[in-house]
């Protein structure tokens, strides 16, 4: 069993925890990931290591509420437990010998996107921070990477916050200005990161992208996260995360997406129906 020792809500959809993991905190590094259960009955979901604190124990953290088991981990509190904690999986970003890169994050991939930043900040890289999100009631995490970041740029597509747009914007007018980039990351949806990628490929930046498809057991086994990178079958929980943005068929990663798309919502409704009865 695992502890919640800290939980915040960072905005309606979006809530980060910390968890109390000595043994995974102890080897976690940015851009890896961990798999969970909330009980012994529960699911296995994939979530993103968003920080540690080897001193503490503690692994925080960041998901979105919007499927059955989220529900479920978001109906706990600090003090409750978890069941199963298991991590860290998949490979760390590489960030060694870059001197300037750009991060560019869209809504709850920012919670992926910095502990990235941190860890090339502390290295001494030039960071300059593109975050997107639908309005201002969805930003989260702008504190944390102001002090990570050289520059920031924040995008909402409603110009309630920040500039109005679409992150690639400010990416693209970046590039044209002369900004030499040895790396963009680009973490977020499939579409935005396929995006990005299509901006920053006509001027050969390097860019990575972080995916997180469809995955049960995170040791390649099940082969529920397999990808087309440069023409190859990839399986994200062992080759990735991260991955050259130029070589992935991101068409058909979104495709694969949205397979069990009407299984996931009759689960969060009936999940939601079971919720409101136990409520009564």
């Amino acid at each position: 069993m695992y502890k919640i020792v800290n939980k915040r809500v960072l905005n309606p959809t979006v809530t980060m925890m910390d968890i109390y993991a000595p043994l995974v905190a102890n080897k976690a590094q940015a851009g890896q990931f961990i798999i969970l259960r909330v009980d012994e009955n529960g699911e296995r979901i994939p979530l993103t290591v968003a920080g540690y604190d080897r001193e503490n124990g503690t692994v925080k953290i960041i998901f979105q509420v919007v499927g059955r088991t989220t529900m479920l981990l978001n109906t706990k509190n600090e003090g409750e437990y978890i069941s199963d904690f298991c991590g860290p999986l998949g490979c760390a970003t590489k960030t060694e010998g870059l001197k300037k890169v750009c991060i560019v994050g869209g809504g709850v991939g920012c919670a992926i996107a910095l502990p990235v930043a941190q860890k090339l900040h502390e290295q001494g890289c030039e960071v300059h921070s593109i975050i997107g999100f639908r309005n201002k009631d969805l930003l989260i995490l702008e504190k944390e990477f102001t002090a990570c970041s050289d520059k920031l740029t924040i995008i909402t597509d409603d110009g309630s916050y920040g500039r109005q747009g679409v992150v690639t914007t400010p990416l693209k007018e970046a590039i044209e200005s002369g900004e030499k980039y040895d790396e963009v990351i680009a973490i977020g949806p499939l579409i935005m990161m396929k995006f990005v990628v299509a901006t920053t490929k006509p001027y050969n930046v390097p860019t990575t992208v972080s995916m997180n498809p469809i995955m049960i057991d995170g040791t390649g086994m099940c082969g529920g996260c397999r990808l087309t990178v440069g023409g190859q079958t990839k399986f994200a929980c062992v080759d990735g995360p991260d991955f050259n943005g130029f070589e992935v068929d991101f068409d058909e990663a979104i495709d694969r997406s949205r397979s069990y798309f009407e299984f996931e919502q009759k689960a969060r409704e009936t999940h939601c129906n079971l919720f409101k009865k136990e409520v009564k």
